[in-house]
């Protein structure tokens, strides 16, 4: 099943580059378009109510590329076929960048969605079955995250000081015997005719019309909340005063009014 998605992916990222001159980097001119590379939901969203709200303001052009996994932003960037990007947070970066390479910079945190636990199988998170499946992010960050989610509402518990960086080998306590099944981000929200339970990354989850607040077992709290997705370059872009224009135009105060009317507490101004 993921072959053809990452087929399909890959081909049209590749388009999107070729069409915003891919291999071919406009750092040097400042005042050429800057190319954001962006998760359709609620990245795009966002970048786009920028782009055509407030980027006028600071005489910026944007082109908004979108893709629809977490690597191509990343591996797009460092071969300088985008300037920056717009999607992760700092502990996915942190750990992408230890796997494949590269040196990127996080510029500024923008907003914050909140993990969360769906089920189409039990109302009540409490409610699993004993040797129920869950389905949870394959990436280390994000299962992480969801492994101290799962913590919290007393399905699990982990080895003493492994929660900052815990995996599947760190649960201490299983007493419900959970079976995990690993899965690529995109895929969480698709597995729940298969799962009793899936935990979904928040832009999925509204991509799939799942809402995170008022539809789900257990919600990640947003307060001292580490993974706020921000926009990110590389090191030389740093001081482009394109770069600096986005992140002031992105955590602007219009900007987070706009979070918190259009997204109503699934996202979350950081």
């Amino acid at each position: 099943m993921r072959v053809p998605a990452l087929i399909a992916t890959v081909v049209t990222a590749a388009l999107v580059l070729t069409g915003c001159g891919a291999g071919g980097d406009n750092a040097a001119n400042q005042d050429s378009a800057l190319r954001v590379a962006v998760s359709p939901v609620p990245h795009a969203k966002i970048l786009n109510w920028v782009k055509d709200n407030l980027a006028a303001s600071k005489n910026l052009k944007i082109e908004v590329v979108e893709f629809q996994d977490y690597v191509l932003p990343n591996t797009s960037l460092v071969d300088k076929q985008l300037e920056a990007n717009y999607f992760q947070h700092v502990p996915y970066l942190t750990e992408f960048l230890k796997e494949r390479g590269g040196d990127l910079k996080f510029v500024a945190p923008v907003h914050i969605e909140p993990l969360a636990v769906f089920s189409k199988k039990v109302k009540n998170i409490a409610d699993l079955p004993n040797n129920a499946k869950v389905a949870l992010s394959q990436d280390a960050a994000n299962q992480t995250r969801a492994l101290r989610l799962l913590q919290a509402n007393n399905v699990l518990k982990l080895k003493p000081g492994s929660e900052q960086g815990a995996a599947l080998k760190d649960v201490a306590e299983n007493p419900k015997n959970i079976k995990f099944v690993e899965l690529e981000p995109a895929q969480l929200a698709r597995s729940l005719d298969d799962t009793d339970a899936s935990i979904v990354n928040g832009n999925y989850a509204i991509d799939a019309g799942l809402d995170p607040i008022k539809g789900s077992l257990a919600v990640e709290k947003a307060e001292q909340n580490p993974y706020a997705n921000g926009l990110v370059t590389r090191p030389e872009l740093a001081e482009d005063k394109r770069i600096k224009a986005l992140a002031e135009l992105l955590t602007s105060q219009q900007t987070r009014d706009y979070i918190q009317k259009e997204f109503g507490g699934a996202v979350i101004p950081a």
